[in-house]
């Protein structure tokens, strides 16, 4: 048996498991989204990061790398320890058909696995929800945990897709967001817009001028 796992997030530039070939291509009727809460690698329980999962659009389709594992039983295990540990906030795996031509009617791999997230906030406790663009882009702007910034997996995300010439527009838009939330802040900082004016505790003291001819004794 033969191992197929579709990379759409941060698999695509950080697989992280040994694999034996990769393919670009696409998978359809399912859109990316930053809907999914991480607790562990770019955020904390108390402040959750915004990560990417997949929800289903019936004419969407998404780009990204396809991994194959073809040395053996002991081989793919290994790969699917290290992939459902680093993938445990996703409830669901799900086998799709997976594309390399864009014009093709049949796909190049069936049987792909995928890691995806339940979209639903009250029997998933990952599952955060969409969210106003500006709220969005703050939570991912200021949001940290053990392995780095939620901003960071953001923008290595739109590096990404544009390193394999397939941006994706939803991705460039929160990007854009949290790049504007991170300008503003800098601005403050810069200016002291949000800090008080010092107050001295020191009271005044008026000298009187002195007058002419008056001697000082500086000892």
């Amino acid at each position: 048996m033969v191992l197929w796992v579709f990379g759409y997030g941060s698999l695509i530039w950080n697989p992280g498991f040994d694999f034996d070939q990769k393919m670009l291509g696409f998978i359809k009727g399912y859109k990316r989204t930053f809907n999914l809460a991480c607790i562990d690698h770019r955020g904390t329980p108390k402040d959750p990061a915004r990560t990417c999962t997949l929800e289903s659009e019936e004419e969407a389709i998404c780009w990204g790398i396809a991994y194959c594992v073809n040395g053996g039983l002991e081989k793919e295990q290994e790969a699917m320890r290290y992939l459902e540990k680093r993938e445990c906030e996703y409830d669901q795996k799900i086998s799709v058909d997976f594309y390399e031509d864009a014009n093709s009617l049949e796909p190049s791999v069936t049987g792909v696995l995928v890691f995806v997230s339940t979209p639903d906030p009250v029997g998933n406790k990952y599952y955060l929800g969409p969210a106003p663009l500006e709220d969005m882009a703050r939570q991912i702007a200021t949001a940290n945990g053990p392995t780095g910034n939620n901003r960071d997996y953001l923008f290595s995300m739109e590096k990404a897709l544009s390193n394999i010439s397939h941006e994706d527009d939803s991705i460039i838009e929160l990007a854009d967001a949290v790049r504007k939330v991170l300008s503003r802040s800098n601005e403050k900082k810069i200016t002291g817009s949000d800090i008080p004016p010092l107050k001295s505790h020191t009271p005044l003291v008026y000298l009187s001028p002195l007058l002419e001819g008056t001697v000082v004794d500086l000892r």
